[in-house]
Parts: C-alpha cells; structure tokens; sequence
C-alpha cells in the first residue's frame, strides 16, 4: 500500500504536521495531496515504513529495504537542464548530459499530476556543516524510507521554530513509482534522474536507490560552492587526536574511502563528500552511505557496529525472515549492497563535522592491473595529473551495466559523474590549496598485487593501513625512495610493518616481463585518457604523467 490510495489512516498521520515549515509545499506546485508528513522522526517513520511493507524491520534494529530493479545509480539517466544562467559554467558531456527546460517543466507538470491524492513525506535539512556555506534544502518523498534516509543523511534542523522557518534554497523530489515517457521527454529510458540549476529543483523518477538523492545534492554542491571558490571534494575526510592533523582520502566506490577513514585511532570528520574553504574542511553530510558487502566485524568493527544499529538502513541486504538476522556475504541481490546511518553512529565521530587544513592528500586507486606500487608520494604536479585523470577500476555493482570483472576507468577528479564544472576547474582551486597550505600528496592503492584481478591477490588491508598510518604520522617522510621509471614518482624502500618486498610490485609477478608489459599498457590508457584535458592544462601538470620511452 506505498501509495495508500485506499486512504487508509496510517500510524503517524496524527503527528504528521507537528513540524510543517510555513513556506508549504504549494510553494512547489504540490496540491491535492491524500496525506503530507512533515519531518517525521526516525521512530515514527519505521512504523510507517513497516505499515507500508516498505521494509522490515532485522535483529538489534536496522530496517531493511529494497531498492526496487534500480540497485545502482542510473549514470546514464542523469540530466541537467540547460538553460541561461548556468549553460556556460557546466561540462557538456557524458556525464552533464543537456535536457531542455521544456522537457524539464514538462517531466515535472506531469509528476505533480500523478502525486495528486497520494501520500508524500518531507525532510527539512541542511547540506554543509560550515555555518557559511551550508545550503538550507527539501527532500520531499513518495518512500517513507526515502524520507528516513535524507534525516539519515544530511544536518537536521535543532528546534520547532527551525523547523517551522525552513525554507529551502534546493529541492529534491524523489517518486520511484513515477516513469517518464521516452517519445515525449526525450530521456534515454523511463528512469530520469533531472536537475535544474536555475528554479534549484531536483527530479529523481523510476529509480528507489537511495544514493539518486545524496549524489544529486551532491552534485548541487559541486556547482554552486566551486562558483565562490570553495574546494568541493568526493572525499573522506579524519583528523588525528592529538596534533588534528587532517587527511582527506580521494577515490570512488569501492576504493576505500569509507574503510580508511574509519579509524579507532582518528577522529572522522566525514566518509563521502566535503568542502574546503579558508579556514579548513568541512563534510556536506551528516551521515554514512557505506557498501557493506563482506562487510567483517574484524576488519571493520566500527562500520559493522552502526550497521547493526537502530536507525540504520540496509537497501537490497539479504536477511533471514524468520530469525531477522541480516547475511552482509549474501550479494543474491546486489554486489553493491548499503547501509544508510547517522556519523554519530561511529564512535570517534566529530559532532562538527568540521577540521582544519589538511596535512596529507590519499588518492586511493583500486588497481585492477596489479601494477600500481601499494605507495607512492607525488610532487604537487603529480597529485594534479592523478586528480584529473581519477584512475581506479569500477567494481561491479557500483553503477548499472557494469560486469562482474572491475572495468578499468578513468573518472576525473575521482568523481567526474557529480562533477559540474571543468576538471580543470577544480584542479585549478586544489592546486592553490596544495601550495598554500604545503599538503604531502600520495597515491595509494588497495587493489591487486602479483597480477591482475583473477591471477593476483587483493593488497592486505593489514598492510595498506600500516602504509597509511606511516604516511598520516610523518615515518614515510624520513624513508629512502626510489623513483618509479615509469611514472616517476617516488616508492618508499621500506615501512614500518610492511615487508619490503611488497614494496616491489614487479617482484610479486611470477614473470617481471608480464608486469613491466603491463605496467606500460596501462601507462598509455593514461596517456591516451589525458590527451582530452592536455590542452587545457599547464605544461608542467601535462609532464608529470608516465614517460613510456
């Protein structure tokens, strides 16, 4: 009954204005509604949640849900609209594809249509824990489990009256049950995913996955804080306990960037998305978007112990009906399998969710090839060639489409499909960053050693971390070094905890003429990536990539 056309009365309909902003949702052109629930918290949306059969609700607490046939963002069906005032600051292309505003007005005319005499749920919240630069916004829902993952995900008003003075400066709306029509909208299939810079709205239909909404404020954020000189980043984000040194960790799903900053020992400023402004960085979200596949209770205790707890959520994660017990290994579903849960929900969690300058830049690079040295420490130029060229090899389930081997990929900026502007663009505000503030930049990878992926072994996560630590608290800064004849960074000869000979990535292969061959294979699939941003880049950046002579 997601819809309840039936008109059945459900268990927070008596409390579901007690929190209504003023500025109401005919200001968005929603009338004729059944029902409107406003800023429900998280107890009276698991009722509605499991009233609805939206999801149930597992053992110790987390709610399980499913995504529907959408288990992975739509990347394809992603638009923005282009129009006047932002058509000359977007990046035209694979990922910023162009939708008219006519087909933009129509696609949303028609969703108010189909949401009249249904059900909708509202969160008022806050993207950007920098009281400067936070945007306030609306998540406005057809899911009640939509509606408890915004509250999960983004900074929450703290009083009645701020509740009752929000007024959104962008809107997300968000019907799965809704299907463009492909002759009339001109969208690539009946899943849209729609976003209009200019009247700051967002329309997500035909897709359940949670991770449309987080990534298209995502997105939000990337076009509008660069445009004021503001650093936005796809990025984790800890700081040590101690000296607060704070080190951001670049890359994308599946690389690490949630696991490595989940640190006992530093404290967790944020695991996906933040800024970096004048005074430090600071996370847009006040939540945790983690895959959970295989997820071990060993090697990640603190990630495990907030997905087991109330309030989280599980999208497309197998459970026993009869004991509710969930199976993080079971990927029956889904390889690419979520848990939604507040950052408080880590135990060393900053509550401001804010940090200063960083001392130390991570590019994580999950290397499918089995070629990329576990560390290397890159010059500033360096670190600009690796940000936009973004290497790192797509696991599977992370996106629609993609196969069970990871697929070789070069994603700009470690990020390129919620980047608006130019890579250049942002590259230009993280090289004024890196040479202001004199960040150390390295380039570390959790992929495969001994061979590629099906020959190889995963790098030891024991081993990365120990890498990590000894970058983060200054011992890989008094190590020898010897310089990669291919790339030309530099690789620590030893580290602390580390065998040596892992250090040596040729020396784990059965045959070092297979690795050098694909060393160099890969060498040109970054040469050859980079020859669309050369033009555009300073000749020193341009000369930091791979030498193949």
């Amino acid at each position: 009954m997601n819809n309840n056309l039936l008109n059945i009365k459900t268990p927070a309909e008596g409390q579901a204005h007690a929190l209504k902003a003023e500025y109401g949702l005919v200001n968005h052109g929603l009338t004729n509604l059944r029902q409107s629930y406003w800023n429900l918290p998280a107890e009276a949306l698991y009722e509605e949640i499991v009233f609805r059969g939206e999801g149930r609700i597992t053992s110790q607490g987390p709610l399980v849900v499913s995504s529907g046939r959408h288990t992975a963002r739509a990347a394809q069906d992603k638009f923005i609209v282009r129009e006047p005032s932002s058509a000359q600051h977007v990046w035209w292309g694979e990922y910023n594809r162009p939708l008219s505003a006519e087909k933009f007005d129509e696609i949303y005319s028609r969703m108010l249509g189909y949401l009249q005499g249904r059900d909708v749920f509202v969160q008022d919240c806050y993207v950007g824990a920098h009281p400067d630069y936070r945007m306030p916004i609306r998540i406005i829902t057809e899911l009640a489990w939509h509606s408890l993952f915004a509250r999960n995900m983004f900074i929450l008003p703290q009083s009645r009256e701020e509740y009752r003075l929000h007024v959104p400066e962008f809107t997300v709306i968000a019907v799965p049950s809704f299907k463009a029509f492909e002759p009339i909208d001109g969208t690539r299939t009946s899943t849209v995913i729609a976003i209009n810079f200019d009247q700051r709205l967002a329309l997500i239909a035909d897709s359940g996955y949670g991770g449309e909404i987080k990534k298209s404020i995502f997105t939000v954020m990337n076009y509008f804080l660069p445009l004021e000189g503001i650093m936005t980043m796809h990025c984790s984000a800890n700081q040590g306990s101690e000296d607060h040194d704070v080190a951001l960790f670049f890359g994308l799903s599946g690389t690490g960037k949630t696991t490595l900053s989940a640190d006992p020992s530093r404290g967790l400023i944020g695991d996906d998305e933040h800024g970096w402004c004048d005074d430090g960085v600071f996370n847009f979200e006040n939540g945790c978007y983690a895959k959970v596949i295989q997820l071990s209770e060993t090697a990640e205790p603190q990630i495990y112990r907030a997905v087991h707890r109330f309030g989280a959520i599980l999208e497309n994660v197998v459970y026993d009906p009869i004991t509710r017990k969930i199976d993080l290994d079971d990927d029956s579903i889904t390889e690419n399998t979520r848990a939604s849960y507040p950052l408080e929900y880590i135990d060393n969690a900053i509550p401001s969710k804010r940090g200063g300058h960083p001392r130390n830049i991570i590019f994580l690079t999950c290397d499918a090839q089995g070629v990329i040295p576990p560390i290397a420490r890159l010059t500033p130029d360096q670190a600009l060639y690796h940000f936009i060229s973004g290497y790192t090899s797509k696991i599977a389930g992370t996106e629609v489409g993609l196969g069970e081997e990871p697929e070789i990929t070069f994603s700009a900026c470690f990020g390129a499909p919620f980047m608006v502007h130019h890579p250049i663009f942002y590259a230009d505000l993280l090289k004024r960053k890196i040479e202001r503030y004199g960040v150390n930049c390295w380039l570390l990878n959790t992929g495969w050693t001994g061979g590629p992926y099906g020959i190889g072994k995963r790098i030891s996560i024991r081993h990365t971390r120990a890498l990590l630590t000894a970058a983060l608290n200054g011992a890989l800064l008094n190590v020898e070094y010897y310089r990669d004849p291919i790339f030309g960074f530099e690789v620590p000869k030893t580290c602390p905890g580390v065998p040596d000979s892992v250090l040596y990535p040729a020396e784990a292969w059965p045959s070092r003429e297979e690795y050098w061959k694909k060393y160099r294979q890969l060498a040109a699939r970054y040469v050859d990536n980079f020859k669309k941003f050369a033009p555009d880049c300073p000749p020193e950046v341009v000369a930091a990539g791979p030498r193949l002579d």
